[in-house]
């Protein structure tokens, strides 16, 4: 396939918020600003965008509306964009890029997850505090706030559905390492690294954070088609919890940093369930992060 460049100046508008999008985008020179209400009396920046940063990607794996607008900041800003039908043909001839995409995703939703953590934590507080420190609380979170005002007319269910059909059409084979594990057998350790990604295949798994101390929590339970544990193959960092099996029946597949390319090569449409499914997943974040601020705006915003 034979990619085009697309240049674009100062403001400039790249994709717009509420637009059908069919393609995902790549900066290779320049920086562009994401913003939410842009047109209008009080437009909001959510992030700037710097070489190398791919956007877009959710309206094509979970075919949802543009969730903001990107603007080139400067002149000379250059983008790729690759449509949702020529994705496999770019991986093909750009192995290297399914890993970016990989590690793209997973560090919007550590970030998802950082936020959703602190409304979490910030809600409670304005739960418990006296009206007189409620205000000073509030103005703690207000970027979620403008990011929750800005789009509460259009926020829609991550598309579970489709998730569901999109793993169902991937065809079994023997590109993974699949393991079987009987309950209470550990998958992997928090802490420790681990260059891997893993497929639920069958059964459930527990995710905990301080597993076997005496802080020991259980954060999530995860079933069938789900795909955990990709920090392990984003960066060197220790795992940042504990996986559990969570029945005799539990069968999970890992694939390794260094086996990407190989799965693809056989297994094209296992490649684009992990994406498909980290873009759910981060949608699904998203929407319950922005429950709070929907319970923070309305009972708080006096």
């Amino acid at each position: 396939m034979s990619l085009i460049v697309k240049t674009f100046n100062n403001g400039e508008v790249i994709i717009r918020e509420g637009d059908t999008g069919g393609s995902v985008f790549r900066i290779v020179e320049g920086s562009a600003d994401v913003i939410t209400d842009y047109g209008k009396k009080e437009p909001f920046r959510l992030a700037v965008l710097k070489t190398g940063d791919y956007f877009g990607e959710m309206a094509i794996f979970e075919e949802f509306p543009r969730s903001a607008t990107v603007v080139a900041s400067g002149n000379n800003v250059r983008v790729i964009e690759i449509p949702e039908d020529e994705l496999n043909s770019f991986f093909d001839e750009n192995p290297d890029v399914i890993l970016e995409l990989i590690c793209h995703l997973e560090n919007k939703i550590h970030a998802m997850i950082n936020d959703y953590r602190e409304a979490q934590v910030l809600l409670k507080n304005l739960k418990d505090a006296e009206e007189g420190k409620k205000k000073s609380l509030f103005s703690k979170i207000r970027k979620h706030i403008d990011m929750y005002q800005s789009g509460k007319d259009t926020i829609a269910d991550p598309d579970e559905e489709r998730l569901r059909a999109a793993y169902a059409a991937v065809p079994s084979d023997n590109t993974g390492n699949t393991e079987s594990y009987k309950k209470g057998a550990v998958i992997f350790y928090e802490g420790e690294p681990n260059p891997f990604l893993y497929i639920l295949r069958s059964g459930n798994v527990g995710i905990y954070t301080g597993f076997g101390e005496k802080y020991e929590q259980k954060i999530l339970e995860i079933t069938s088609g789900s795909v955990f544990g990709e920090s392990g193959i984003t960066d060197d960092e220790a795992m940042k919890f504990t996986a559990i099996a969570g029945s005799d029946d539990t069968l999970v597949e890992k694939i390794g940093r260094d086996d990407i390319e190989q799965v693809f090569r056989k297994n094209p449409a296992k490649i684009n369930y992990i994406i498909r499914y980290m873009s759910y997943r981060l949608r699904r974040l998203n929407d319950d992060f922005l429950k709070i601020c929907k319970e923070i705006t309305e009972n708080y915003n006096k």
